[in-house]
């Protein structure tokens, strides 16, 4: 009897060893089905994405040989190579006796300084907006009589359209507007050099920063009140609460809006171009690398996809570094803390 019940055990095991679970084999099925959904959008994204950049990275390889006087259309020059990424990053121009430094005030030579507008406008621009939509984000998390309302009309300047809000700051900074009315100064906003950099930083900020108290207050919700109630018993500080239970816990919301800010402010373009027509006090003061690409398309196509690539590069590089290293520390914040709560 016990010879019996030990084979059928043994048989049991063997079974269930050597046959697949139901759930498992429901699983696969399961991903399967997802994979056939998600095959038309990722079809659909490589034609209307992937075509592009292969189609630019081709392009910057090519020779621009000018308009055809029979087509009005830009002409293939035949195979450059690497000349059409020296013309900018080594600032080199073609000319009849070879190749020459780009002389001052052509496009070639603005390369380098339209990398440093780019980064400053970012780097300026995206903290005042980590910083006030932080505080924005506190105000709306309480809770108090009308906080409905102001959540709703918070979200206006973000909802406006970029162009609106470049002419409604184009009238604020005028020589009789607003600006200049309150602080009593007649000051050329639109015409200096970094007059016009601080008025696109500040009608940047005030589009922008309910973007970021939007992301910012979502991180706020997820963190459950017991934690700011034993914070309160074992006697801590509002200040102490903050730095010890909001922001540890707002990182991985921080990070996520800082990210979406990084990537949107280097690509900047419609904000300068149209509130500074795109160069500002010395002709090149508010010239970002997306303005650069749109000036030289009315040159030559193939070197403005080279200038387009090597942006593309930039902005993966910055998004690159920022997750392997700051995304990095998120991470273990949050494996630390789950660790504490075991």
């Amino acid at each position: 009897m016990e010879d019996c019940m030990s084979t059928q055990a043994a048989g049991d095991v063997s079974t269930s060893i050597g046959a697949p679970r139901p759930g498992s084999r429901h699983r696969r099925g399961q991903a399967r089905w997802a994979l056939w959904l998600i095959l038309p959008t990722m079809a659909l994204l490589a034609v209307v994405i992937g075509y592009p950049i292969v189609s630019a990275i081709v392009m910057s390889f090519q020779k621009d040989a000018g308009l055809d006087s029979a087509t009005g259309m830009f002409v293939q020059g035949g195979f450059a190579g690497f000349q059409n990424y020296a013309h900018w990053l080594f600032q080199q121009c073609s000319s009849p006796s070879g190749t020459v430094a780009c002389p001052p005030g052509s496009l070639g030579a603005q390369f380098w300084n339209a990398v440093g507008v780019t980064f400053f406008f970012t780097v300026v621009t995206v903290v005042l907006e980590t910083l006030f939509g932080l505080w924005m984000a506190i105000i709306m998390n309480r809770a108090f009589r009308g906080r409905g309302i102001v959540r709703a009309a918070i979200l206006v300047p973000w909802a406006i359209p970029t162009a609106v809000t470049a002419k409604l700051w184009y009238f604020v900074f005028s020589a009789a507007g607003i600006a200049n009315a309150l602080i009593g100064q007649r000051v050329l906003w639109v015409s200096g050099e970094w007059s016009s950099r601080w008025a696109i930083i500040i009608a940047d900020t005030w589009k922008t920063t309910p973007f970021m108290a939007l992301l910012i207050l979502a991180g706020l919700q997820l963190i459950p009140d017991e934690l700011y109630e034993a914070s309160k018993v074992d006697g801590a500080s509002t200040l102490q609460r903050f730095w010890r239970v909001t922001l540890p816990l707002l990182k991985p919301a921080l990070m996520v809006a800082v990210l979406f800010r990084i990537l949107d402010a280097l690509r900047i373009y419609d904000l300068p171009a149209i509130l500074t027509g795109g160069g500002g006090g010395s002709g090149n003061a508010t010239t970002t690398l997306s303005i650069l690409v749109v000036q030289q398309i009315r040159q030559g196509p193939n070197s403005a996809s080279a200038l387009s690539t090597i942006t593309f590069i930039i902005i993966f590089l910055v998004a690159f570094i920022f997750v392997r290293f700051l995304g990095a520390n998120v991470v273990r914040t949050q494996e630390s803390q789950q660790k504490g709560r075991l």
